[in-house]
Protein backbone atom coordinates (compact mmCIF):
# COMPACT_ATOMS: atom_id res chain seq x y z
CA UNK A 1 0.00 0.00 0.00
CA UNK A 2 1.41 3.24 -0.85
CA UNK A 3 1.36 6.51 1.45
CA UNK A 4 -0.21 9.52 -0.15
CA UNK A 5 2.55 13.25 -0.08
CA UNK A 6 0.15 13.87 3.07
CA UNK A 7 0.64 11.09 4.76
CA UNK A 8 4.63 11.09 4.02
CA UNK A 9 5.12 14.40 5.17
CA UNK A 10 3.46 13.43 8.53
CA UNK A 11 5.31 10.24 9.09
CA UNK A 12 8.81 11.98 8.75
CA UNK A 13 7.46 14.97 10.63
CA UNK A 14 6.74 12.46 13.37
CA UNK A 15 10.39 10.97 12.83
CA UNK A 16 12.07 14.28 12.87
CA UNK A 17 9.77 15.42 16.14
CA UNK A 18 10.65 12.12 17.81
CA UNK A 19 13.83 12.78 19.73
CA UNK A 20 12.10 15.73 21.39
CA UNK A 21 9.19 13.78 22.23
CA UNK A 22 11.38 11.33 23.83
CA UNK A 23 13.02 14.11 25.97
CA UNK A 24 9.39 15.57 27.39
CA UNK A 25 8.51 11.52 28.53
CA UNK A 26 11.91 11.51 29.93
CA UNK A 27 12.04 9.91 32.24
CA UNK A 28 9.62 7.07 32.49
CA UNK A 29 11.33 4.75 34.51
CA UNK A 30 13.86 3.96 36.92
CA UNK A 31 17.45 4.96 36.23
CA UNK A 32 20.42 3.38 37.24
CA UNK A 33 23.92 4.79 38.29
CA UNK A 34 26.87 2.68 38.24
CA UNK A 35 29.41 3.51 40.85
CA UNK A 36 32.69 1.61 42.17
CA UNK A 37 32.28 -0.64 45.22
CA UNK A 38 30.41 0.20 47.98
CA UNK A 39 31.63 2.05 51.06
CA UNK A 40 34.18 4.53 49.60
CA UNK A 41 33.68 8.30 48.84
CA UNK A 42 32.59 7.55 45.41
CA UNK A 43 29.39 5.74 46.15
CA UNK A 44 29.01 8.08 49.28
CA UNK A 45 28.33 11.13 46.49
CA UNK A 46 26.80 8.77 44.78
CA UNK A 47 23.76 7.56 47.09
CA UNK A 48 23.51 11.86 47.33
CA UNK A 49 23.04 12.41 44.51
CA UNK A 50 20.65 9.26 43.71
CA UNK A 51 18.45 10.63 46.32
CA UNK A 52 18.70 14.55 45.96
CA UNK A 53 17.43 14.00 41.73
CA UNK A 54 15.03 11.11 42.43
CA UNK A 55 12.66 13.61 43.55
CA UNK A 56 12.85 16.11 40.76
CA UNK A 57 12.88 13.42 38.51
CA UNK A 58 9.96 11.87 39.22
CA UNK A 59 11.84 8.32 39.16
CA UNK A 60 13.93 5.91 41.39
CA UNK A 61 17.59 6.76 40.60
CA UNK A 62 19.15 3.10 41.66
CA UNK A 63 22.99 3.38 42.63
CA UNK A 64 24.76 0.06 41.24
CA UNK A 65 27.83 -0.83 42.74
CA UNK A 66 30.92 -2.44 40.63
CA UNK A 67 34.23 -2.51 40.48
CA UNK A 68 36.55 0.66 39.52
CA UNK A 69 36.92 -0.53 35.74
CA UNK A 70 34.16 -3.03 35.67
CA UNK A 71 31.45 -0.34 36.26
CA UNK A 72 33.39 1.93 33.74
CA UNK A 73 33.25 -1.19 30.64
CA UNK A 74 29.61 -2.01 32.10
CA UNK A 75 27.83 1.75 31.35
CA UNK A 76 30.21 2.45 27.87
CA UNK A 77 27.96 -0.72 26.69
CA UNK A 78 25.14 0.57 28.07
CA UNK A 79 21.88 1.27 25.85
CA UNK A 80 22.50 5.46 24.85
CA UNK A 81 19.00 6.48 26.50
CA UNK A 82 19.35 7.96 29.59
CA UNK A 83 18.29 5.41 31.85
CA UNK A 84 22.02 3.65 32.63
CA UNK A 85 24.37 6.51 34.19
CA UNK A 86 28.24 6.58 35.23
CA UNK A 87 29.53 8.16 38.51
CA UNK A 88 33.03 7.75 39.26
CA UNK A 89 36.70 9.70 39.53
CA UNK A 90 39.46 10.80 37.74
CA UNK A 91 40.13 6.87 36.97
CA UNK A 92 37.61 7.22 33.45
CA UNK A 93 39.97 9.12 31.87
CA UNK A 94 43.40 8.17 33.19
CA UNK A 95 43.25 4.28 33.39
CA UNK A 96 43.43 4.32 29.75
CA UNK A 97 46.98 5.91 30.22
CA UNK A 98 48.25 3.14 32.62
CA UNK A 99 46.57 -0.23 30.55
CA UNK A 100 44.79 -1.32 27.88
CA UNK A 101 41.42 -0.85 28.07
CA UNK A 102 38.21 -1.83 26.45
CA UNK A 103 36.60 1.57 26.71
CA UNK A 104 38.00 5.07 25.31
CA UNK A 105 37.06 8.33 27.28
CA UNK A 106 36.14 10.80 25.06
CA UNK A 107 34.70 7.72 22.12
CA UNK A 108 32.57 5.70 24.29
CA UNK A 109 30.82 8.50 27.18
CA UNK A 110 28.82 11.76 27.11
CA UNK A 111 30.40 13.70 29.96
CA UNK A 112 27.59 14.81 31.88
CA UNK A 113 28.93 17.24 35.19
CA UNK A 114 31.51 17.14 37.44
CA UNK A 115 30.12 16.77 40.80
CA UNK A 116 32.86 17.27 43.16
CA UNK A 117 36.68 17.53 43.39
CA UNK A 118 39.30 17.49 46.45
CA UNK A 119 42.63 17.67 47.08
CA UNK A 120 44.92 15.45 48.69
CA UNK A 121 47.47 16.40 51.54
CA UNK A 122 50.92 15.58 51.65
CA UNK A 123 51.36 14.27 55.26
CA UNK A 124 54.68 12.60 57.24
CA UNK A 125 55.52 10.23 60.09
CA UNK A 126 56.53 12.87 62.64
CA UNK A 127 59.80 11.67 63.20
CA UNK A 128 60.80 12.60 59.88
CA UNK A 129 62.69 16.25 60.83
CA UNK A 130 60.66 18.65 57.91
CA UNK A 131 58.24 21.24 58.57
CA UNK A 132 57.87 22.60 54.89
CA UNK A 133 57.82 21.21 51.43
CA UNK A 134 61.05 22.94 50.89
CA UNK A 135 62.57 21.06 53.84
CA UNK A 136 61.32 17.86 52.87
CA UNK A 137 62.49 18.13 48.81
CA UNK A 138 65.95 19.62 50.67
CA UNK A 139 66.60 16.15 52.62
CA UNK A 140 64.65 14.07 49.63
CA UNK A 141 67.81 15.66 47.36
CA UNK A 142 70.18 15.18 50.10
CA UNK A 143 69.04 11.52 50.65
CA UNK A 144 68.41 10.36 47.13
CA UNK A 145 66.34 7.01 47.15
CA UNK A 146 65.61 6.89 51.11
CA UNK A 147 62.73 7.93 51.51
CA UNK A 148 59.58 6.02 50.74
CA UNK A 149 56.49 6.78 50.41
CA UNK A 150 53.08 4.91 50.65
CA UNK A 151 50.17 4.63 48.09
CA UNK A 152 47.12 2.89 46.94
CA UNK A 153 46.47 1.21 43.36
CA UNK A 154 48.82 2.55 40.41
CA UNK A 155 46.63 5.22 38.84
CA UNK A 156 44.88 6.24 42.31
CA UNK A 157 45.33 10.27 43.00
CA UNK A 158 47.30 9.73 46.25
CA UNK A 159 50.26 7.57 43.60
CA UNK A 160 49.66 9.72 41.07
CA UNK A 161 49.76 13.31 43.31
CA UNK A 162 53.18 11.73 44.71
CA UNK A 163 54.75 11.13 41.23
CA UNK A 164 54.14 14.55 40.19
CA UNK A 165 56.07 16.01 42.83
CA UNK A 166 58.75 13.56 42.09
CA UNK A 167 58.89 15.24 38.51
CA UNK A 168 58.34 18.62 39.71
CA UNK A 169 60.88 18.68 42.80
CA UNK A 170 63.32 16.82 41.00
CA UNK A 171 63.98 14.19 43.87
CA UNK A 172 64.02 10.36 43.99
CA UNK A 173 61.58 9.12 46.42
CA UNK A 174 60.65 5.47 46.39
CA UNK A 175 56.97 3.85 46.27
CA UNK A 176 55.63 1.66 48.38
CA UNK A 177 52.59 0.30 47.07
CA UNK A 178 49.90 -1.49 49.40
CA UNK A 179 46.30 -3.07 49.15
CA UNK A 180 44.38 -0.07 49.16
CA UNK A 181 44.43 3.64 51.10
CA UNK A 182 44.08 1.97 54.20
CA UNK A 183 46.60 -0.02 54.61
CA UNK A 184 49.12 2.78 53.09
CA UNK A 185 48.31 5.14 55.97
CA UNK A 186 47.91 2.15 58.37
CA UNK A 187 51.80 1.91 56.84
CA UNK A 188 52.87 5.67 57.36
CA UNK A 189 51.43 5.81 60.92
CA UNK A 190 53.30 2.90 61.86
CA UNK A 191 56.51 4.24 60.44
CA UNK A 192 57.15 1.99 57.56
CA UNK A 193 57.01 4.82 55.09
CA UNK A 194 58.15 8.42 55.95
CA UNK A 195 55.59 10.07 53.90
CA UNK A 196 52.00 9.53 51.50
CA UNK A 197 49.64 11.51 49.93
CA UNK A 198 46.86 11.24 51.57
CA UNK A 199 42.94 12.27 51.36
CA UNK A 200 41.59 14.86 52.96
CA UNK A 201 39.10 12.62 54.90
CA UNK A 202 41.68 9.87 55.75
CA UNK A 203 44.43 12.32 57.09
CA UNK A 204 42.50 14.47 59.18
CA UNK A 205 41.63 12.77 62.96
CA UNK A 206 45.22 11.60 62.58
CA UNK A 207 46.95 14.87 62.31
CA UNK A 208 44.63 16.45 64.40
CA UNK A 209 46.37 13.83 67.46
CA UNK A 210 49.56 14.29 66.19
CA UNK A 211 50.53 11.11 64.69
CA UNK A 212 51.39 12.73 61.41
CA UNK A 213 52.27 16.16 60.48
CA UNK A 214 50.36 17.63 57.63
CA UNK A 215 53.08 19.83 55.06
CA UNK A 216 50.73 20.88 52.32
CA UNK A 217 47.60 20.52 49.90
CA UNK A 218 47.66 19.39 46.33
CA UNK A 219 44.98 22.01 45.08
CA UNK A 220 46.77 25.10 42.91
CA UNK A 221 45.41 27.00 46.36
CA UNK A 222 44.96 27.36 49.70
CA UNK A 223 41.70 24.89 50.36
CA UNK A 224 38.56 25.27 52.09
CA UNK A 225 38.48 21.32 53.21
CA UNK A 226 41.88 22.16 54.71
CA UNK A 227 42.22 25.94 56.41
CA UNK A 228 45.37 26.71 57.46
CA UNK A 229 47.78 24.68 54.91
CA UNK A 230 49.55 26.23 51.96
CA UNK A 231 49.15 24.65 48.88
CA UNK A 232 52.49 23.06 47.34
CA UNK A 233 52.68 25.15 44.74
CA UNK A 234 53.00 28.02 46.83
CA UNK A 235 55.76 26.16 48.47
CA UNK A 236 58.62 25.97 46.01
CA UNK A 237 56.77 23.67 43.50
CA UNK A 238 55.16 26.24 41.09
CA UNK A 239 52.46 24.83 38.88
CA UNK A 240 51.95 21.58 40.87
CA UNK A 241 48.40 20.79 41.07
CA UNK A 242 46.86 17.49 41.61
CA UNK A 243 43.01 17.36 42.10
CA UNK A 244 40.75 13.84 42.46
CA UNK A 245 37.37 14.76 40.27
CA UNK A 246 34.11 12.57 40.60
CA UNK A 247 32.05 12.93 37.97
CA UNK A 248 28.73 11.97 36.18
CA UNK A 249 28.46 10.47 32.81
CA UNK A 250 26.19 9.03 29.89
CA UNK A 251 26.74 6.22 27.31
CA UNK A 252 28.15 8.33 24.02
CA UNK A 253 25.18 8.74 21.61
CA UNK A 254 22.65 9.63 24.21
CA UNK A 255 20.24 12.07 22.85
CA UNK A 256 21.11 15.86 24.05
CA UNK A 257 17.95 16.62 25.38
CA UNK A 258 18.25 13.66 28.19
CA UNK A 259 21.90 15.08 28.49
CA UNK A 260 20.34 19.04 29.78
CA UNK A 261 17.66 17.37 31.59
CA UNK A 262 19.86 15.64 33.90
CA UNK A 263 22.26 17.87 33.98
CA UNK A 264 19.59 20.42 34.85
CA UNK A 265 18.66 18.54 37.66
CA UNK A 266 21.92 17.37 39.10
CA UNK A 267 23.57 20.62 39.21
CA UNK A 268 20.61 22.11 40.64
CA UNK A 269 20.94 19.45 43.42
CA UNK A 270 24.65 20.46 44.02
CA UNK A 271 24.17 24.38 44.61
CA UNK A 272 21.40 23.58 47.48
CA UNK A 273 23.42 24.80 50.49
CA UNK A 274 22.41 21.53 52.55
CA UNK A 275 24.14 19.44 49.35
CA UNK A 276 27.18 21.46 49.67
CA UNK A 277 27.79 21.04 53.60
CA UNK A 278 27.06 16.94 52.86
CA UNK A 279 29.69 17.11 50.67
CA UNK A 280 32.00 19.46 52.41
CA UNK A 281 31.15 17.07 55.24
CA UNK A 282 32.41 14.21 53.58
CA UNK A 283 35.91 15.91 52.61
CA UNK A 284 34.84 17.01 49.08
CA UNK A 285 33.75 20.56 47.66
CA UNK A 286 30.58 20.04 45.79
CA UNK A 287 30.70 21.57 41.49
CA UNK A 288 28.27 21.33 39.36
CA UNK A 289 29.70 22.14 35.66
CA UNK A 290 28.20 22.00 32.09
CA UNK A 291 29.13 19.17 29.73
CA UNK A 292 31.60 21.07 27.76
CA UNK A 293 33.14 22.03 30.96
CA UNK A 294 33.81 18.27 32.28
CA UNK A 295 35.11 17.68 28.12
CA UNK A 296 37.35 20.19 28.21
CA UNK A 297 38.71 19.29 31.72
CA UNK A 298 38.93 15.68 30.24
CA UNK A 299 40.95 16.96 27.94
CA UNK A 300 43.43 18.91 30.01
CA UNK A 301 44.26 16.17 32.62
CA UNK A 302 44.96 13.83 30.20
CA UNK A 303 47.41 15.48 27.79
CA UNK A 304 48.89 16.49 31.40
CA UNK A 305 48.71 13.41 33.67
CA UNK A 306 50.08 11.07 30.67
CA UNK A 307 52.78 13.27 30.36
CA UNK A 308 53.74 12.78 34.21
CA UNK A 309 52.66 8.93 33.50
CA UNK A 310 54.96 8.41 30.52
CA UNK A 311 58.00 10.38 32.30
CA UNK A 312 57.90 8.22 35.67
CA UNK A 313 57.02 5.05 33.43
CA UNK A 314 53.78 4.27 35.74
CA UNK A 315 51.54 1.10 34.89
CA UNK A 316 48.81 -0.77 36.45
CA UNK A 317 49.73 -3.08 39.38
Amino acid sequence: MSLSRFELRVFFMLVLAAPGLYAQTFPGKPIRMISTEPGGGADFAARLIAQSISGPLGQPVIVDNRGPILSIETAAKAPPDGYTLLFHGSTVWLAPLLQSTSYDPVRDFAPLTMVASSPNILVVHPSLPVKSVRDLVALARARPGELNYSSGASGSSPHLAAELFKVLAKVKIVRIPYKGTGPALTALLGGEVQLMFATAATAAPHRKSGRLRALAVTSPGPSALLPGFPAIAESGLPGYESVSFLCIFAPAATPLEIIARLNQEIVRALNRPEEKEKFFNAGTEALGSTPEQLAATIKTEMARMGKVIKEAGIKAD
